[in-house]
């Protein structure tokens, strides 16, 4: 007797119109993925009924190249992480050695640093909104109107580190150099041009029946299952939760700043949500820099702790949590002894968000999954470190 169950002969009529599953391959070369990822999705028709994503074409050895430098050395490897935002990847790093070693820094360094870590934040930001409005089809538009505001901050970023993308501006203990003398100014002014920026972006995709129509409802995700998966940032604040770690567990100087965390009575964790709060976030990280311009000490003053020229630390550990621009961004530290880390880890908020990818796809038309990866904003340098 024959294990296998029996097969269903089918007629003709019906053989004819008889469908099987059909296997889509989407990357690792590929516009829509943002970076070299891959996802392999298992299609019914249009509609998705599996999808498994693979990552590692970009793992570099972060962790592992860090433990071999010491700690000066190591700075030029965090900002290649989330290349769209390397001043808030060097500050989380310069934190965690700064914890480890005991080392305060001197006030007009940290406004600075703030002020470099909000600008890549928007940066980022635009980014994501330029290539999303791509994604959703017929936005090419979208993406001019970021890069013209994305130039704009590579600019500023050049005059003062010297570098644009990435800048290696951030020191243990400080910062590399005083800004500019006419840094205020300059800054001032970009301070309208993104305004005038996120206007435009804001007017043309959310001003766009077609737009919201087709990010409304998709993939919504509740708090509880975003917590449950690890999700931080702009994802799990879009559920409706009101949870930042510049407010909850502020740093540097984000304890002196009054900004808001955007939120609606509406807000379910959607495609368009994600958007939506990403869009909102920039404003609020324009209100930041303009109360670190107003309340920063003048220049003149000492910009760096004194440290010896070669930077031992004793035995300890240390973890600091970081508000990235895609989430919780966590470098762990440990020493012992010497001027190398013994041990460096960097929790990614990317790799977490893509642990939600395939349940939020699932159910979604081929092309739904494409916008649904790109509401994640993930960067792959940071994913696979």
């Amino acid at each position: 007797m024959s294990i296998w169950p029996e097969e269903k002969l089918l007629t003709p009529a019906e053989a004819e119109f008889d469908t099987v599953d059909m296997t889509i391959n989407i990357g690792p070369q590929h516009p829509a993925t943002h970076g070299v990822f891959r996802m392999i999705l298992r299609v019914d028709g249009e509609v998705v009924v599996d999808c498994e994503p693979y990552i590692g074409y970009l793992h570099r050895g972060l962790e592992k190249l860090t433990e071999n430098n010491d700690y000066r050395q190591a700075m030029g490897y965090w900002d290649r992480t989330d290349y769209l935002a390397g001043m808030a990847c060097e500050h989380a790093y310069v934190m965690a050695v700064e914890s480890l070693a005991r080392i305060e820094v001197p006030e007009r360094a940290e406004y600075i640093r703030v002020i470099m870590a909000e600008l890549s934040r928007i940066n980022s930001h635009f980014l994501f909104l330029g290539a999303f409005g791509a994604d959703v089809g017929s936005f090419g538009t979208s993406f001019i109107y970021a890069w013209r505001e994305r130039e704009r901050i590579y600019d500023l970023f050049e005059e003062v580190a010297g570098d644009r993308m990435f800048p290696t501006y951030m020191r243990v203990g400080g910062v590399a150099m005083d800004l500019p003398e006419n840094f205020e100014e300059r800054c001032r002014w970009l301070l309208g041009s993104i305004r005038q920026g996120i206007e435009d972006l804001d007017g043309l995709l959310t001003g766009n029946e077609i737009f919201v129509e087709r990010c409304r409802n998709l993939a919504p995700m509740s708090t509880e299952r975003a917590i449950a998966l690890g999700i931080t940032g702009p994802i799990l604040r879009s559920t409706g939760l009101q949870w930042d770690l510049r407010k909850a567990e502020p740093y540097s100087v984000y304890d002196r700043m009054k900004f808001d965390i955007p939120w609606r009575p509406d807000l379910q964790g959607d495609v368009f949500d994600r958007f939506w709060m990403r869009l909102s976030e920039m404003y609020q990280s324009c209100r930041i820099i303009e109360q670190c311009l107003d309340e920063m000490p003048k220049g003149g003053l000492v910009l760096n702790a004194d440290l010896p020229k070669t930077l031992r630390v004793d035995n300890g550990e240390a973890y600091i949590r970081y508000e990235g621009t895609k989430g919780e961004y966590g470098v762990y530290a440990m020493s012992k002894g010497g001027n190398k880390p013994y041990r460096m880890k960097l929790r990614s908020p990317s790799f977490c968000n893509l642990s939600a990818l395939r349940e939020m796809v699932i159910g979604s038309y081929v092309a739904d999954a494409i916008i649904i990866l790109g509401s994640l904003d993930i960067v792959l340098g940071e994913v696979d470190k």
